[in-house]
């Protein structure tokens, strides 16, 4: 077949080579349409939850409100957009995985293209196969999703008698809000297959990767990591204070400086990785011994940027879940300041008791332990990114590893270079998101207060407390003190977290084993 360059290619023939390849390319495209299909359905998800149509002021408690659903979450309305940003936090992961997922068999691919221009193509039809590819799988992945997405929504429809719904099933997003997903996220996948192929150079007889960054990694996202923590830590005093000396401040202030230190420091933490990939191998070249770890050194220090761009999603996981675990424990601790107010006045004659206030606390513990779930979710997912990452990495060094072993390293060391490669980055990283992370959530607050009162109260007999008359002259007045907890650090849930993140980390590690394994033989020797 021959492709004149000076010719459009036409479609059928762009639909054939975008499809065509081993069954590494279509395992390539299976993952890239699955993790399009995840991403859509969260996606999809969370525009169900701002399109609902609260009834009218008439029929629920107050303007906003949509008691129709039994879930707090969805019938409050400052609850709602919190719901939506979550779910939309988890297409984070799942579009770190599919772009680890776009990576599998690259140096295939670009080998398959090379020939392709050999035939006669142009460097731009090339690399339109490439990006229809990629769009081509997230179509089929999108529109999976929404066909999964109407399903669900008849499945989960389950009214009880008062006809309350648990899960928003009764609305639907405008045929707007679908399609733009539907649409649009293959066309982001699509950009960033153009963005990956823009250092990938292809000649008829070659092909080359040139390197966009050169020289070790620098320090400036410790900057924005200082930056963040030094924000969140100081902005709830520095407002309090700013208030205290009569000065106004809009209501969302608080909110948004926290928000601008929270993605600052997350994004230090992120674009950190390669600095640590590179000290981490700079160490182990030094003080190491044995061969595993000063090959993996080497490798750390070759190519430091591979860590952030394998690590990205989960140390984001890690940031979330030790900030949402820091301001769980301040709820819990303004639940215990708030239960002990009411035990006090329970105590106290002539008090009625209202446990709202225990009860909206409760609600709010329950909210964060949700968000964990997501966010235990989400790391599930990005460490599925971090085992692709792992295997399309053995399989793109295979050569490399094929002629170590022949040289007579044994696959063991091999063994340990990939578990030394992977370890020495992820600890010290994910130690350092799960404390940037805590601060940020104690930057929320520290300190939970139940506000002491004034109450005037009357023990005498209905002919001396009768109306306000016998209140004034035979009563008194309690004076309730402010209750104070202060919110602890959640030490048992970071080890807990940690521990099982390391825990996932090393089996991934383990399965990346098995394809060390069918990567040593002397037959890659000769692969092309």
């Amino acid at each position: 077949m021959s492709l004149r360059p000076a010719a459009g290619m036409r479609p059928g023939t762009l639909l054939r080579l975008a499809l065509a390849g081993t069954r590494t390319d279509t395992l390539r495209v299976v993952l890239t349409a699955l993790s399009a299909a995840l991403a859509a359905l969260a996606a999809y998800v969370a525009l169900t939850v701002l399109a609902i149509d609260p009834p009218s002021v008439g029929d629920a408690r107050q303007p906003g409100w949509a008691d129709q659903y039994t879930s707090p979450l969805l019938a409050e309305p400052g609850l709602r957009p919190g719901v939506a940003f979550t779910l939309l936090m988890m297409t984070v992961p799942v579009l770190a995985l599919a772009g680890q997922c776009a990576r599998i068999g690259a140096p295939g691919r670009d080998r398959r293209l090379a020939a392709v221009l050999l035939a006669g193509a142009t460097p731009r039809q090339t690399r339109w196969i490439a990006v229809a590819e990629t769009g081509l799988a997230s179509l089929v992945g999108t529109a999976a999703g929404l066909a999964l997405y109407v399903l669900l929504r008849a499945l989960l429809h389950s009214p009880d008698a008062m006809g309350r719904l648990p899960l928003p099933t009764d609305v639907l997003p405008s045929p707007a809000a679908l399609a733009a997903v539907l649409l649009g996220l293959p066309l982001v996948a699509a950009f960033a297959a153009v963005v990956m192929l823009r250092r990938v150079t292809v000649s008829p007889l070659d092909l080359d990767r040139r390197a966009g960054r050169r020289g070790p990694p620098r320090v400036w996202p410790g900057v924005l990591l200082v930056f963040g923590l030094i924000v969140a830590v100081t902005a709830t005093p520095a407002l309090d204070w700013y208030v205290g000396n009569g000065h106004e401040l809009p209501g969302r202030t608080l909110p948004v400086v926290l928000a601008v230190g929270g993605l600052s420091a997350i994004l230090g933490v992120v674009l950190g990785t390669g600095w640590i990939s590179h000290v981490a191998g700079r160490l182990l070249h030094r003080f190491a011994r044995r061969p595993a770890p000063l090959i993996a050194a080497r490798q750390l220090q070759a190519d430091p940027w591979n860590g952030s761009r394998t690590f990205a999603a989960l140390l984001t996981c890690a940031v979330f879940a030790s900030g949402t675990a820091a301001v769980r424990a301040y709820f819990v601790a303004q639940r215990e300041a708030t239960a002990a107010q009411s035990r006090l006045i329970e105590e106290t004659p002539g008090i009625a008791v209202s446990y709202s206030t225990v009860e909206m606390d409760g609600f709010y513990v329950g909210t964060t332990d949700l968000i964990s779930a997501a966010v235990f979710v989400a790391t599930l997912v990005a460490l599925a990114g971090l085992l692709v990452a792992l295997a399309g990495g053995v399989v793109a060094r295979r050569r490399t590893h094929a002629a170590l072993a022949a040289s007579g390293v044994p696959r063991s060391v091999l063994g340990r270079v990939l578990a030394w490669q992977t370890l020495a980055p992820v600890v010290p990283a994910v130690l350092l998101a799960l404390g940037a992370g805590t601060l940020l959530g104690r930057g929320y607050a520290t300190e939970a207060t139940a506000n002491g009162a004034h109450i005037r109260t009357c023990d005498g007999g209905p002919d001396q407390c009768g109306g306000r008359e016998g209140i004034r002259e035979h009563g008194y007045t309690i004076e309730l003190p402010d209750i104070v907890r202060q919110a602890e650090v959640p030490w048992a849930d970071l080890a807990l977290y940690g521990s099982v993140t390391f825990a996932l980390v090393l089996a991934a590690v383990g399965v990346g084993l098995l394809f060390l394994r069918a990567g040593t033989s002397v037959e890659e020797l000769r692969t092309g």
